[in-house]
Parts: structure tokens; sequence; C-alpha cells
């Protein structure tokens, strides 16, 4: 009788994971299916009273009430999407009209955006494989196939995003107030930073494919964007806020990218290291006040970077560490993924949330574990294939204690 019992609940529970799993879309035809909900105010930071030193629960509202459920999810996606652009990265601005163009001469894709009587142009030289398609498309970050090998994405439309058409990048922290962006977008050029007008971009870009699809044979449901180091963390970010990216890989992104910001605080206190940080990151990347409302002040930040990553759910996730590099503090970013994984498993979809973290290689390269996560995160959420996601590898940090910074998660 206990064996029946118990054979039953486990079927039971095989058919919940699998309902889940085919009722839980796996990506958007939208770039935010939740745009009417989005408040319109963002919530309060914390003060002393409240300050929260551990990580924000991703479930609960800014009214103090909690909801676990997938049907919920839309208002805590569009809550924290408030947060990130008031507090940290500035506004991704409205705009009037996207119209494209794709020269089959040389390859290229046009877009042209208008807002308020002005406009900016960029474009995309594309790779389109030979035959019918359609076929899926990969967007990396100022080249073809961002981060990954391009055999890794053979059969794929590749895209490349050259983000300094939009607004050039600075590693000096030298802000390009002359950016097209910038042009059109007056107001934000001393507030905002560059992450969100590259994210902004991203979706434009996204927007023309979504126009040329027929002309490109794109197959538009397959999206992936992919990018390492700084360019990981434009990828984080166009991944958690447009909803047509069916797979985001994040390599190497660093603070501002995966990493927690209170958790890197909390391993440079008690490790020491030269650690990218609130105090020391580059504020063209970011909006200029948040270093102001922030440093040393990070109990009092309403969410943190877990729940950026978890703005991807409940689409495909693939995020690559390399512990050899300090500046990096994969200490941070896995306790940050691990924390961010949670949604997934919530929702009975773990399938779709990965990560290795594994050095012995230089930056922005990558070890035989990560290249086969990659081809497996490929295959399967790219081309629709059966292959094993099931891949969390936390390397030298698999053992460390997540639960001091999610134990108040109830």
């Amino acid at each position: 009788m206990k064996k029946t019992t118990l054979m039953a609940m486990c079927l039971a529970m095989s058919a919940s994971i699998a309902t889940a799993q085919t009722s839980i879309p796996l990506v958007f035809d939208k770039e935010n299916t939740g745009a009417a909900i989005q408040p319109g105010v963002s919530p309060a930071a914390y003060t002393l009273q409240n300050a929260v030193h551990a990580l924000p629960d991703p479930f609960r509202f800014a009214d103090g009430s909690r909801d676990t459920t997938y049907a919920a999810w839309e208002r805590h996606r569009n809550e924290v999407a408030r947060m990130v652009q008031d507090y940290e990265i500035g506004n991704r601005p409205t705009f009037d009209k996207v119209t494209s163009s794709f020269d089959k001469a040389d390859s290229t894709l046009h877009i042209r955006v208008e807002s308020s009587g002005r406009s900016m142009e960029f474009t995309s030289k594309i790779i389109i494989p030979k035959g019918k398609g359609p076929f899926p498309v990969v967007i990396g970050m100022n080249m073809p196939s961002g981060s990954i090998r391009p055999n890794f994405v053979e059969g794929c439309i590749l895209v490349p995003f050259k983000h300094d058409q939009v607004i050039k990048s600075s590693h000096q922290a030298v802000r390009d107030t002359a950016a097209a962006f910038y042009k059109m977008y007056p107001e934000y050029k001393n507030t905002s930073g560059n992450y969100s007008g590259w994210s902004w971009g991203i979706s434009r870009l996204i927007d023309a494919l979504f126009q040329q699809k027929d002309i490109i044979h794109a197959d538009v449901k397959h999206i992936a964007v992919t990018g390492c180091s700084y360019a990981g963390k434009m990828a984080m970010f166009a991944g958690a806020f447009d909803e047509r990216i069916a797979l985001t890989i994040i390599q190497e992104s660093g603070g501002g990218g995966i990493n927690s910001w209170r958790v890197s605080d909390y391993y440079t206190l008690a490790v020491g290291g030269n650690v990218e940080r609130v105090e020391n990151t580059n504020y063209s990347w970011f909006a200029p006040k948040f270093k102001d409302d922030f440093n040393g002040k990070l109990a009092l930040l309403p969410y943190d970077h877990h729940q950026i990553i978890s703005m991807i759910a409940p689409r495909a996730v693939l995020i690559l560490g390399n512990p050899d590099f300090e500046w990096l503090c994969d200490y941070s970013g896995y306790v940050s993924s691990s924390a961010a994984a949670k949604v997934w498993d919530t929702f009975g979809i773990s399938d779709r949330f990965g990560f290795v973290i594994e050095g012995k290689h230089n930056h922005c390269m990558a070890c035989d574990s990560q290249n086969e996560a990659v081809k497996n995160f490929v295959a399967k959420f790219l081309f629709g294939k059966d292959a094993n996601t099931n891949i969390r590898e936390g390397g030298q940090f698999k053992d460390v204690n997540l639960d001091i910074w999610t134990k108040n998660w109830k």
C-alpha cells in the first residue's frame, strides 16, 4: 500500500512538472507583455528602519505582499524593471516609430527610429545561412556570435549589435554625450547609463528583425543574445528587458552584471581584493546618481541583481563564470545566480536556467564544460532539440552557504 501511494505521489509530481514545462511559454512575441501593469512610480528605496542586508525576496512586492505563482510574475518583473531604470541605469525611452530595410547586396539591416521629431539610424551586417529557413537568430554584442564560437551556432542568422552606433563605449568612464542615442534623447545624456541605451537599441534591432523576418528567413521565436565582460552585462540587460529573446547567454559579466552588489561588498569586506563594486564601476555605463544614492548604503537598495537575472524568467538563460579573475568576483556571481535560479525552480522549469563557473582559461574564452553547456542550450532553446540543460556547476563555490542570503524568503 505504501509503495503504491509513493508511486502515485511520484507520478503526480512528474505530471505536475511536465504540465508546468508545457504551459509556461519559452518566449513571447512582445517586448514587454506586462507593459500595462508597469508601475508609473518606482517602489521607494528602503529606509534605515527596514534595510535589507541579505538578498531581497524576488517574490515579494513593494507593498509587502508575497506571491510565488507564475500568474503574478509579470507584475514582479515590471516592478523590478521600474526600479532598475529609476535607480541604476536610467529610462529606456518611448519612441514613435521604427522602420527598417534589408540590403541584399551587402546583407545589411538598416534600422531607423523616430521620436518627437528626432531620429537616429544604425545598421547590422548580418550573416544568413544557406537554405530556405526559417533560421534561429543570434544577436552578438559587437560581434556576429558575441562571445561564443560561431560553429556552436551554425545554422543561425548572426546579427552583430554594433553598440558604438547607439552609444560609444568607454572603459575610461567617458560619457559619449554626442552619441546618436543622446542626440535623440538629450534629456538623458547626463542622467542615464549606457546600459539603458544599449539594451533599448537591441530591442529596436529586434523590432527590425520582426519586420524583415520573411525577407531574411528569420525564426523570430528563437532569438538569442550573447556577450562577455561589459558586453555580458549588455546581454543580461537585453534579455531582462525584452521578452522576445528566447535564450540569454551571459559570460563573465562581473559587477553590474550577474553579481549582487550586496554580496560583492560583503566579499570585499570579508576577503579583500580588487572587485567591481558600486564605488568603482564605470559610471558611463550606469546612472551617476546610483553611486550617490547607494555607495556604502546597499542595504537600502530595494532590489539586487539576482532579480535582474530573474526578469529573464520564464525564458532560458545560461551563465558562464571564470573564478581566475578577481575583478569578476565569481563568489558573488555564484550566490546571485543560485538565488535567481529559485525563480525557475519554483515554476517547475529548472532546465531553463544553467550556469558553469570554471576557470583555467583566458577572459572571454571558455573551458570544455562551458562549451558543452552552450551547445546544449543552443540545441534545446534555439533548435528545439532534446538536450540536457539541467546544468549547474558552481566549481569551487558549490559548498557556499546560500541560506544566509535567502533565509528570509518566506
